[in-house]
């Protein structure tokens, strides 16, 4: 997925805490809270309700 760095380097999770991006896939991972958001024709979609909920660690 090309996404500028610059671009994700100002993009924040809407969630309450704000925290930082990276890309995992084909989407950005909040490093705080744990949520993926998806980016569709390689434009992020950061609504909460697209969001993946954090996995949980030790479950599958």
């Amino acid at each position: 997925m090309p996404l500028d760095e610059e671009l994700l380097g100002l993009l924040r999770c809407p969630a309450e805490d704000h925290g930082e991006l990276r890309v995992d896939g084909d989407r950005l991972e909040c490093l705080s809270c744990g949520r993926r958001y998806p980016v569709r024709d390689d434009i992020p979609v950061m609504l909460l309700d697209q969001a993946e909920e954090p996995r949980s660690e030790g479950t599958g």
